[in-house]
């Protein structure tokens, strides 16, 4: 089969590879689309792919084409998304169902082969079905919106109170989306970008905010009442949006981090005494599952996509790559900043 292989830093180049076959309590998938997560990044072009060759890629969707012995809840056709995570099932992390917390797992993508390939088997616990009315592209964005939606229950998310969304990437975007769904009374989204902003507007936001300008907190308090926020998601991973949400959220609020931070992240004794002062609860949040395996977070996504309230707008696709031509994604993403949404490899250019 073919298949995008990271030979080394940066040598991503398509390869003849040998093509998988189902094993037992295996699904194999003929993968239509498979996204470039954030994560990918490091190992494409840093020191962070566990060893060479590998295939990445574990946001991806695709057809069930064959199953191994002992699947009985998949046949040839079902449309699929993959939830990466393989955790061993017997820490004590696994059996309160904090998969996403065991240290002993393995990883479809990262670790053993992923979807940058046309071809890939997974274990039949690991597809997620989805209906004819959701396409592939919004099937390989079902890990950046159950990473959104896990953020949410971990903040212990209550219906008909405002939110902020610090943050309008694609997991930013579904978590506003998400809240929306979830009851939110109304969301607010934030951002640098005013592109972007009137995406999220597009999608749903009740209000933007324009960040870097020295009325923002004073438009903040108007809109608020001057209680600040009870639910505040940064979804940036920016030391800015970190600070920004330390002063945007109300007493006895809610902070959850969702965006995973690159950069050094300090807090001078002013910022700090707001935690103590609102009493507010900070959290972190890791991945996107919860139990029965891989959780609600799925099962939701693969939903609301169906129904069309969950939605993926065309905006939110930075470009589609076709496999042949994958060595073009490094290139894409050796200029910081140049890329803006999305990037998916595809197998054709049909992904409905």
């Amino acid at each position: 089969m073919k298949a995008a292989v990271l030979f080394g830093k940066g040598d991503l180049r398509p390869a003849e590879w040998e093509e998988p076959e189902a094993g037992r309590g295996e699904v194999k998938v003929r993968v239509h689309a498979c996204g470039v997560c954030g994560s990918d990044i490091p190992r494409l072009i840093g020191d962070e792919a566990h060893f060479f060759p590998i295939i990445l890629g574990h946001e991806f969707a695709g057809e069930v084409v064959a199953v191994g012995e002992g699947v009985e809840n998949f046949t040839p056709g079902d449309r699929v998304a993959c939830a990466p995570l393989r955790p061993c099932g017997h820490c004590d992390d696994c059996q309160r169902g904090d998969y996403a917390l065991c240290r002993n797992y393995s990883f479809i993508g990262s670790r053993e082969p992923g979807g940058f390939a046309e071809y890939v088997t997974i274990p039949a616990t690991n597809a997620v079905k989805f209906s004819s009315a959701v396409t592939y592209e919004q099937g390989a964005l079902f890990e950046p919106s159950t990473v959104a939606l896990h953020g949410l229950f971990c903040s212990d998310f209550r219906p008909g109170f405002d939110v902020a969304v610090l943050g309008t990437g694609n997991i930013g975007i579904l978590a506003m989306q998400w809240a929306k769904i979830l009851g939110a009374r109304r969301v607010a989204v934030f951002d640098i970008l005013e592109e972007r902003l009137e995406l999220a507007k597009r999608l749903g936001a009740d209000e933007v905010f324009l960040c870097g300008r020295d009325e923002l907190l004073d438009e903040v308090k108007a809109f608020t009442g001057g209680k600040g926020f009870p639910y505040v998601f940064e979804t940036a991973g920016q030391p800015a949006t970190i600070d920004l949400g330390f002063r945007l959220v109300g007493n006895k609020g809610r902070f959850t981090c969702i965006g995973n931070s690159h950069r050094e992240v300090r807090f001078d004794p002013r910022t700090w005494e707001l935690l103590n002062r609102k009493e507010f609860h900070l959290t972190g949040t890791w991945m996107s599952y919860s139990a029965p395996f891989p959780g609600r977070e799925w099962e939701m996504t693969a939903h609301y996509f169906g129904t069309g309230d969950l939605k993926l707008d065309d905006s939110m696709i930075f470009a589609r790559v076709p496999l042949e031509r994958c060595g073009e994604i490094i290139t894409m993403f050796s200029t910081p900043g140049a890329v803006r949404g999305k990037v998916l490899l595809t197998n054709e250019t049909d992904v409905s």
